[in-house]
């Protein structure tokens, strides 16, 4: 079985240290709490960040949380830092 499904995530942003930020995706159908989110520095390899959706992974800030299920996701920054510049 090929599942094709199309990921739509928030356009870049920018925003002050120490606010909260929020970065949304949506799948185009639903993936349950198969989402994880990952944050990749420039000549860096992505490190993984929030599993299951919402499960933050071990060793991560909990600066950093996920919330959603269906097709609707939202990573949150709860207070922006200078090391959170990234891609996520």
């Amino acid at each position: 079985m090929i599942c094709d499904i199309q990921m739509t995530q928030s356009p870049s942003l920018s925003a002050s240290l120490g606010e909260r930020v929020s970065i949304t995706c949506r799948a185009s159908t639903s993936i349950g709490y198969g989402l994880v989110w990952y944050q990749q520095k420039p000549g860096s390899s992505p490190k993984l960040l929030i599993y299951h959706a919402a499960s933050l992974e071990s060793g991560v800030t909990s600066r950093f949380s996920g919330s959603g299920y269906g097709a609707d996701f939202t990573l949150t920054i709860s207070s922006l830092k200078p090391e959170d510049v990234a891609t996520y």
